[in-house]
């Protein structure tokens, strides 16, 4: 939808001025009568030259958590929705989030209502969050519910940060080492294999292989790379089917140290989501939908559908998730404790509480442990490249010698 400037008089006859998105210019002034103005002028707003610009257009989540903890601010201090929303959009730096926030301004001034209004930006506020915000409006507790969101994308965010973080490091090395062997192939192995073409004399196995691989290389480059461009990208389309993705979902939960630290994620995520879900008043047959679609994993997603499936036909929630054996005893365990005192909520944020930590330290462990043993692989590769391209110049030295 594009913005559009309008100026229009008000029921006393004042002149007023501002800005509305809309589909036309005919639905921005049926949008401005319906509000009791009669617009004057109405002209589609020219496009700032930063706002064409890609990257400017995105809303982070870090957005959204500013957003969530200053509107809860505001509206447990006693301000309107409207004047909240305003003043938001008016302090707003990243512009493509204070033109949704302008948008949902003034979809509730035409009587929409907040989660109305929310849910007309789905990229921007998930069903997550839109479901919590209706969930305060009908309790008349949405300072509470923004105030608990915040805490909750915080914490969301932080858990993400430390994922994201653990599997940079072996990435960013891996990376190096296949760039420092391929050069190696590719400039160095040509060089010596030019001066051990006059010695006349058979070469060591390991320095012949190794001039035969850099020959390879080197004569078929755009064969590999090509090679290379085809399987990534197909890669990349069976992993966006449900077949390929739920295969990949299930490899990732079995290797020794990354299906553990996976697991720990999915646990965490999945117990912060429905507490933060349930304590805001979000029936618990939704809130596993909900969390089902967040959770970032088809074989957790399966699991949490089968037993919203067994709730909804009268089973205990703890029952259904230990026949589903994703979960380890434990995490069951107190899920049946917390059911039986009905402080299921908090039970599940102890949980999550738990399993950030374990994340933590798995993150920790991994990244102490894949240190060393990425620094001999890198070594080990490269120090044997170098050793069979020496190989033949050590016979020499044994000849003469």
């Amino acid at each position: 939808m594009a913005v559009y400037v309008w100026v229009a008089q008000g029921r006393a006859g004042e002149i007023k001025k501002g800005e509305t998105e809309g589909i036309n210019e005919a639905a921005v002034r049926t949008q401005l009568r319906r509000q009791g103005l009669k617009p004057t002028r109405v002209k589609e707003k020219p496009k700032d030259l930063l706002e064409m610009i890609p990257f400017r257009g995105s809303v982070k989540g870090k957005d959204v958590v500013i957003f969530s903890r200053q509107f809860s601010t505001m509206i447990s201090a006693g301000l309107p929705l409207i004047q909240c929303l305003d003043i938001l959009s008016a302090q707003e730096q990243n512009k493509s989030f204070a033109r949704v926030i302008r948008s949902i301004k003034e979809d509730i001034e035409g009587g929409s209502t907040l989660t109305d209004a929310l849910r007309k930006h789905p990229k921007v506020f998930d069903d997550l969050f839109i479901n919590m915000i209706a969930a305060g409006e009908a309790g008349g507790i949405l300072d509470t519910i923004l105030n608990r969101l915040a805490t909750y994308l915080e914490k969301s965010m932080k858990l993400k940060r430390k994922v994201k973080g653990a599997m940079t490091y072996p990435a960013v090395v891996l990376f190096i080492s296949f760039a420092v062997i391929t050069l190696l192939l590719v400039k160095v192995v040509p060089v010596f294999q030019s001066i051990f073409a006059g010695m006349g004399k058979e070469l060591p196995f390991l320095t012949q292989s190794l001039i035969d691989l850099s020959s390879f290389v080197t004569n078929n480059s755009l064969y590999i790379v090509g090679a290379l461009i085809i399987a990534i990208v197909a890669l990349v389309r069976f992993y966006q089917t449900d077949k390929g993705r739920y295969l990949f979902d299930r490899l990732v939960l079995k290797p020794p140290v990354i299906g553990p630290l996976m697991r720990k994620v999915a646990i965490a995520k999945f117990t912060r989501t429905l507490s933060t879900m349930i304590s805001s008043g979000v029936p618990i047959l939704d809130g596993l939908e909900i969390v089902s679609r967040t959770a970032g994993n088809k074989i957790v997603e399966k699991a949490l559908m089968e037993t919203r499936k067994n709730i909804s036909e009268g089973k205990t929630i703890a029952e259904p998730l230990a026949a589903t054996s994703v979960f380890p005893p434990m995490v069951v365990q107190m899920i049946a404790v917390g059911e039986a005192t009905g402080s299921l909520d908090s039970m599940l944020s102890k949980i999550a509480d738990f399993y950030d930590d374990e994340v933590e330290t798995a993150v920790s462990a991994m990244t102490s442990m894949l240190e060393p043993m990425l620094m001999v692989f890198l070594g080990g590769v490269v120090g044997g490249m170098i050793v069979a391209m020496y190989l033949p110049i050590f016979q020499i030295g044994n000849i003469v010698g």
